[in-house]
């Protein structure tokens, strides 16, 4: 997933978040209704003024529309997992708990 797919991908999750449609988002940042969805999908990106506007109406601070991080795969998760496992191994039965409850 490339950068502007991440941040449309952002937008909308931030958008849903927020109950706004995409024709109510536009409005409110004045642009047409396809251009966010263009936007949201990775297929067109935003203008500065457009940034600006879009952080504005979904009430955000900038840095929360670059929070991406949930966006990796499970092999990527897998790894970061194993990775923080083979640092502290002391955690794993704590870990092994917890996910044991979650799947339960």
């Amino acid at each position: 997933m490339d950068i502007k797919q991440k941040i449309g991908r952002r937008i909308k999750e931030l958008r849903k978040s927020k109950k706004l449609s995409q024709e109510k988002l536009s409005e409110m940042v004045d642009i047409a209704q396809n251009s966010l969805s263009y936007i949201e999908t990775g297929d067109n990106f935003f203008t500065a003024e457009t940034l600006e506007k879009l952080i504005s109406a979904l009430d955000i601070e900038p840095q929360e529309l670059f929070d991406f991080g949930h966006f990796k795969t499970n092999d990527e998760l897998l790894k970061e997992i194993n990775l923080i496992l083979s640092k502290n191994p002391e955690k794993i039965p704590e870990f092994y708990k917890i996910l044991k409850a979650i799947v339960n």
